[in-house]
């Protein structure tokens, strides 16, 4: 089955802003050429992952003008390092099509990272789009139009103020880190069953509160299938995650598999 994907921070922008159905692949590793083979397999957008991820600027750069080549249908975005204009700004100054912030808590917290997106007068970007020209265009307007930014909701104070977050001007949308919201809702890990009741809830609120907003609503996910549950939720973007993790779990089912099938003589 083929499938339309925005192709170009334009079009990406306004596909998110109207809150139709995007799926993203996540990636942590610093290989640009991985990172290219990925962005040409249909997604509609590539995160590249600062924070917790295995990429320094110069990797940074050259993923995202990897994600960019030719046979691309996908957009690259960066999770960055923290909610602070010189890490959202130097992603954007990349090429970035926009950005998800970490760690918003308030109404306040969100507000800042539209600012840090935002040219003055609509917020304090200082002017520099070093690779940006080029892939978005060097004028303010062109980078307000085609660049998104995306309030990661992953604490319990996130969560309380969710509503409030969301309606703030500017925000194009909520992302769920579901790995930090879990253990702010009390798990003891990252993926404790303990809390699935309370986690469920608080995803639909989460949601709910995106959709009265009339913001974009997305989630982390482990693999395609639990994307496609989330979509089927009412999330309208889902992230596939990530490619570090999957190239373990390839690398073991190959290695399963030639165990399970060799002579038994040894090798």
């Amino acid at each position: 089955m083929t499938r339309d994907t925005p192709g170009t921070p334009a079009a990406f922008a306004a596909a998110l802003r109207a809150r139709e159905q995007l799926v993203g692949y996540w990636s942590v590793l610093d290989s640009p050429v991985t990172t290219e083979r990925i962005a040409r397999l249909g997604y509609d957008y590539v995160v590249l992952d600062a924070q917790h991820g295995l990429i320094e600027y110069a990797g940074l750069l050259a993923s995202l003008t990897a994600i960019d080549t030719k046979g691309s249908t996908a957009v690259g975005l960066v999770r960055t390092e923290a909610n602070d204009p010189a890490p959202i700004g130097r992603a954007l100054d990349a090429g970035a099509a926009g950005v998800i912030v970490p760690l918003v808590d308030t109404a306040r917290d969100a507000a800042d990272a539209v600012a840090a997106v935002r040219y003055p007068p609509l917020g304090r970007r200082s002017y520099g789009p070093m690779r940006s020209a080029l892939r978005i265009g060097p004028d303010p307007a062109d980078a307000h139009e085609q660049t998104v930014v995306l309030a990661m909701i992953e604490t319990a104070d996130g969560l309380a103020n969710v509503e409030e977050i969301c309606a703030t001007d500017g925000l194009d949308g909520v992302y769920i880190g579901p790995s930090d919201l879990r253990i702010a809702l009390g798990g003891t890990t990252s993926t404790d069953p303990a809390v699935d009741e309370v986690f469920e809830a608080a995803l639909v609120r989460v949601r709910e509160a995106a959709g009265a907003a009339g913001i974009a609503a997305g989630i982390h996910n482990p693999d395609g299938g639990s994307a496609a549950r989330r979509l089927a939720e009412g999330f309208t973007f889902a992230t596939v995650a990530s490619d570090l993790t999957h190239l373990e779990q390839v690398v073991r089912s190959h290695l399963a598999a030639a165990l399970a099938t060799g002579t038994g003589d040894g090798r």
